[in-house]
């Protein structure tokens, strides 16, 4: 049986504590002070501690430093006197979670069941043998992949599939992300209930609340009926935040929220709910630099960030590209219902390709290839090759032709031509802002792609959301300079 200690200068607060979770299924001890509560950690390790901030004889934290606390004890920090740098550092020495008083039964029982459910990739292989030999012939889920660095990827999502730790996922545009989070979801005791993926940067920055947590009827202006939101729709189930760093920062505040207490309310309600929802979110920024730029709040970071799982881009495990790039053969000949397959010239020209667009890339690449090949066998001709197709950026050559110069407003126009002795090259002055660079990168790269916005995505490394997030920005920026020169 797993045993817990209640660490909790407040008996009445102890005690309702221990009722709540229930001793037949906790052995559960109690402490109200520093020094019974290293006692009792002596006499019997636990495997989750419930740590109060103030104690009568010291900060609830010193005992993150005590040689006696196992790496295998989890710490969850409950407090009435929660803050912003307490609840950052909490997390930085290791605690698990922390819950402010007065503590929600649900998000008390989503911390608990991590503690009483197996988790599906246990070190115990008769547990789920399927699964694991799945692994190792190279699917895990809906990942595809018999590379060491996925082998690690499915381990972390086996540990902690099970629970209801949130989960932040990191890796560059077309990884897999969502595939990872909905792998998550189908091996989670909540896979009988809704898997909902919210695009945190392809939302309205005036509708994203409405979408998330919903409304009331009348609360806007064309509201007119009550909205549930996606923490409605996705109860008892899993709530994927893709592009979470492009969430507006007064909304992340609202998400810190709900993270910390489990409710949340609709806009224009005066009432909160209780919500069971695991969360799940992803980026493809680093999220250190993402807070330090200002779009990722820090304590948000800290509370996301209570598991991570980063995917390796395809180019660290080349080794996987003909594995997956037969899955995705054999999908789209099941779905057109004409078998192809590729020959070894096929396939020895993928392995060499850097896929700068990662997994997206190729499988745009495999049906791209499929719908060309006049044969049932495909060959290299339509597959992408390192010398003609861009996949890194030290090697990207564009072409920037003198009509994208004149439509650039007059701040960011060079000084000088942009034109070099080389016409495929685009050479951009010392001056310029990193935004002002990236803005004429992106436009050139558009054109240089007949303004196919996927494939100029993929040539860029950036997902197709964010490039449409960037467009979308240039067009309200000609827009507003436009309002301004008329006025």
């Amino acid at each position: 049986m797993n045993h817990v200690l209640i660490v909790d200068d407040d008996i009445d607060s102890a005690t309702t504590m221990r009722e709540l979770i229930g001793v037949e299924r906790f052995s559960i001890a109690m402490a109200h002070t520093l020094r019974d509560a290293r006692r009792q950690i002596a006499m019997q390790p636990p495997n989750l501690v419930l740590l109060d901030l103030q104690l009568p004889d010291g900060n609830g934290m010193e005992l993150f430093a005590d040689p006696n606390v196992s790496d295998e004890s989890k710490v969850v920090l409950v407090t009435g006197h929660a803050s912003l740098d307490s609840s950052i550092e909490a997390l930085r020495q290791g605690a698990m979670d922390y819950l402010v008083k007065p503590v929600g039964l649900q998000r008390l029982e989503n911390i608990l069941s991590q503690f009483t459910q197996a988790t599906p990739f246990s070190s115990s292989k008769s547990q789920c043998p399927a699964l694991e030999n799945n692994a190792k012939n190279g699917r895990f889920g809906r990942l595809w992949g018999r590379s060491a660095a996925m082998q690690r990827v499915y381990e972390q999502i086996g540990r902690v599939a099970a629970t209801s730790v949130t989960v932040l996922i990191t890796g560059e545009s077309g990884t897999g992300k969502e595939v990872v989070a909905q792998t998550l979801h189908d091996l989670s005791a909540r896979r009988s209930k809704p898997f909902l993926a919210v695009n945190c940067g392809a939302i309205s920055p005036n509708l994203i609340e409405s979408e998330i947590f919903g409304h009331e009827k009348g609360s806007f202006t064309g509201a007119e009926r009550q909205h549930q939101g996606f923490f409605e729709r996705a109860a008892g189930g899993t709530l994927f935040l893709d592009e979470v760093t492009e969430m507006p920062l007064e909304l992340q505040v609202k998400l810190l929220r709900v993270l910390e207490t489990g409710r949340f309310m609709r806009v224009g309600s005066t009432q909160s709910q209780e919500t069971d929802v695991r969360i799940v979110a992803a980026t493809n920024r680093q999220p250190t630099e993402a807070v330090t730029e200002g779009k990722l709040r820090e304590d948000l970071l800290y509370r996301l960030n209570v598991f991570p799982i980063e995917l390796p881009p395809l180019r660290e495990r080349l080794s996987d590209v003909p594995l997956l790039a037969e899955h995705f053969l054999q999908a789209i000949s099941e779905r057109e219902g004409q078998l192809k397959t590729f020959n070894a010239d096929a396939l020895q020209q993928l392995c060499e390709y850097r896929w700068p667009g990662n997994v997206r890339e190729l499988r745009n690449a495999v049906q791209r290839a499929y719908v060309m090949a006049t044969t049932d066998e495909i060959g290299s001709e339509w597959l992408p090759r390192n010398d003609s197709t861009p996949a890194h950026a030290d090697r990207l050559a564009l072409p920037l032709q003198n009509d994208l110069v004149e439509r650039a407003p007059e701040s960011i126009r060079p000084p000088q031509p942009l034109m070099g002795g080389d016409e495929d090259t685009l050479n951009l002055p010392i001056g310029l802002s990193m935004a002002q660079a990236e803005r004429l990168l992106i436009q050139a790269t558009l054109k240089q792609c007949m303004y196919q916005k996927e494939r100029t995505a993929a040539v860029l490394g950036i997902s197709l959301k964010t490039l449409y997030n960037r467009l979308k920005d240039y067009a309200n920026g000609a827009q507003d300079k436009q309002a301004r020169d008329s006025g």
